[in-house]
């Protein structure tokens, strides 16, 4: 009965976190289906509607959605290239000082961006390069590199050492014991890092809305348009968040056991 009694308790406390974990999404689920005089006033009961939907969807939410699309898988393809490159390099290339190098992609990510916000501004403007789509991948693979060399060392650290020597004495040369053996035990953490990467580029606003105006803006600069001096329109806002956030959700439904496999992995060591 003890068992049980506690069982049925930590479910009760485990669905009641999960319902106040998921309270804003829900509620802004609830609120881009409420005109902007309801959003104003909290309710659960309301006649839904479809009017924020109909005013946010047009031709220039399509163009933002693109450029969303094509900046974050830019940004994760190119990150993940460089970072598997560079994690493999930091260990299992033999190097004078590694745990430097490494300190010095992890010292990277404690940079606040509004501390690099000027200069950068100021070089792509020199450069010609604002409002497009290099300057703004070029800032997020900066970003998003750093942190996945921090998470695949560790998976790459995780491999055993006799592996890789049984692989050298088979006669199977480093680029085959690369593709054919590392890759695959560390595919679920170079998985969940590339997930991180893309879910940070996809809702990162400061680096887009200064960077970009119209050519290349992504839809977090989108949903501020909704913000304006006379005031905020709240059931439009949510409802352009609502789509936002679609496209994660779903990567992370079907990317859930790869991404727990490589959390759980890179929790081991590090």
């Amino acid at each position: 009965m003890k068992r049980k009694v506690k069982k049925n308790i930590v479910n009760v406390l485990s669905v009641l976190i999960a319902l106040i974990w998921v309270f804003p999404i829900l509620y802004m689920l609830i609120s881009s289906f409420k005109t902007e005089s309801q959003v104003v006033i909290p309710g659960l009961f309301f006649q839904p509607t479809l009017e924020n939907y109909k005013a946010v969807v047009n031709t220039e939410f399509y163009q933002h959605l693109v450029n969303s699309v094509l900046i974050t898988f830019a940004t994760v393809l190119v990150s993940t290239v460089l970072a598997v490159s560079a994690a493999y390099g930091l260990v299992f290339t033999p190097l004078k000082k590694p745990g430097n190098l490494y300190f010095w992609f992890v010292s990277t990510t404690f940079l606040p961006a509004v501390a690099v916000i000027a200069p950068v501004y100021f070089a792509f403007k020199k450069l010609n390069m604002i409002d497009s789509y290099a300057a703004i991948i070029l800032l997020y693979v900066g970003a998003g590199t750093p942190l996945m060399v921090w998470l695949i060392t560790n998976f790459f650290k995780e491999i055993p050492k006799e592996i890789i020597e049984a692989a050298d004495i088979d006669g199977s040369g480093r680029l085959n014991t690369f593709f054919k053996i590392m890759l695959p035990l560390t595919k679920n953490g170079i998985i969940s890092a590339a997930l991180l990467v893309f879910i940070v580029t996809w809702n990162e606003f400061f680096f887009a809305v200064t960077i970009t105006y119209t050519q290349s803006s992504t839809l977090s600069v989108y949903m501020s348009k909704y913000m304006v001096q006379q005031g905020y329109f709240w059931g439009k806002m949510c409802a352009t968040a609502t789509m936002i956030v679609i496209i994660p959700i779903v990567m992370g439904f079907f990317t859930q056991k790869s991404l727990v496999k490589g959390l759980a992995a890179g929790s081991v060591k590090g």
